[in-house]
């Protein structure tokens, strides 16, 4: 069994869920007792949310270039960073590891491309909605189109993640507000919607959406164990 180099704490509340979902997987392919190898640096969000704030992308792409050196260092075969916004640095991280950083989109557009969906909505933090490190990887490598919500709507869910989400606040009123904006973007064509932030999945569930929903943690996740085994 490989093992498994998480950068989490993007929040914690998220992190748990990848933790859970990794052991289940192992467990469920290997029998019980079986647990995944797993190597973890959680960060103190608080600085990570400061420095995105304050535009301080380069000074973010150095600290996660320096935690994934060091789990490479302490003998991780892979990493994830367990945060759909912080892959806006992953080609620069990658660029400095010496094993493969298992990039959150492409294990989305992989199962979205696997169910033969054409158009997608993505919901996450406005870094993710807004900039082209996420969309443009889907559309020019998997060929599917990737539509956003309009600018309030970005604003609403951006405000909900780092005010409610990310604090484990869990509102019935914000979920039922998601929920609107997803059936606008079915309206808009979309035929499912990447949940590409992880913390939403806490929020939103299969059951409750009027479209597929991809979970970008579970997704991630399950491709980490998938590589862990092979």
């Amino acid at each position: 069994m490989k093992t498994i180099g998480l950068i989490g704490g993007m929040s914690w509340e998220s992190t748990v869920d990848y933790y859970k979902i990794i052991n289940r997987e192992v467990k469920k392919k290997l029998g019980s007792p079986h647990s995944a190898e797993i190597i973890m640096y959680s960060v103190d969000f608080a600085e990570i949310e400061r420095l995105q704030a304050a535009g301080k992308w380069d000074q973010l792409t150095e600290k996660m270039i320096e935690i994934a050196d060091k789990l490479e260092r302490a003998g991780a075969d892979m990493i994830l960073i367990c945060a759909n916004t912080m892959h806006q640095m992953a080609p620069k991280v990658q660029a400095e590891l010496g094993i493969p950083l298992l990039h959150i989109a492409n294990a989305a557009a992989e199962k979205i491309k696997a169910e033969g969906l054409k158009k997608v909505g993505l919901l996450g933090t406005k870094y993710t909605m807004e900039g082209d490190f996420y969309r443009k990887r889907i559309e020019e490598n998997y060929q599917i189109e990737v539509l956003i919500p309009e600018a309030e709507e970005r604003d609403y869910i951006h405000q909900a993640i780092y005010q409610e989400l990310v604090n484990g606040v869990l509102k019935d009123q914000t979920r039922e507000k998601f929920l609107r904006i997803i059936a606008g973007l079915k309206n808009q064509g979309a035929e499912g919607i990447i949940l590409g932030c992880t913390e939403i999945p806490l929020l939103i569930k299969e059951e409750d959406s009027s479209l597929p929903v991809f979970n970008t943690t579970e997704l991630h996740a399950k491709k980490a164990v998938k590589l862990a085994l092979k």
